[in-house]
């Protein structure tokens, strides 16, 4: 039963923070490598890269923190407030890089 007492709580903020980190690494990965291969696919390259340059960094700070296990609310933050103001104005940000 001792097992059972010193397990953290399902929803605690600890664990929530842990899993909000970790969401938030491996979503900016997945939206680089995306954006990588779509590239490939003739996607225009200049737009590419300036619209997953904040997923970049992202994903960079994301690695030093599930890497050394230093979880903090910052990055939770910050990476919410970036991954929701580029997936809304994307098309946007996009259109105006190409019609440059």
């Amino acid at each position: 039963m001792s097992e059972l007492e010193n397990r953290p709580k399902p929803f605690s903020k600890d664990r929530f923070k842990v899993t909000a980190c970790k969401l938030i690494f491996f979503y900016s990965v997945f939206y680089v490598v995306m954006k990588i291969t779509a590239v490939f696919n003739n996607y225009p390259v200049k737009a590419s890269l300036i619209i997953s340059a904040p997923f970049l960094l992202l994903s960079l700070w994301g690695g030093l923190v599930v890497k050394k296990h230093t979880y903090n609310w910052l990055y939770v933050i910050v990476g919410v407030i970036v991954i929701s103001l580029i997936r809304y104005y994307e098309l946007k940000i996009f259109n105006y890089i190409i019609l440059e």
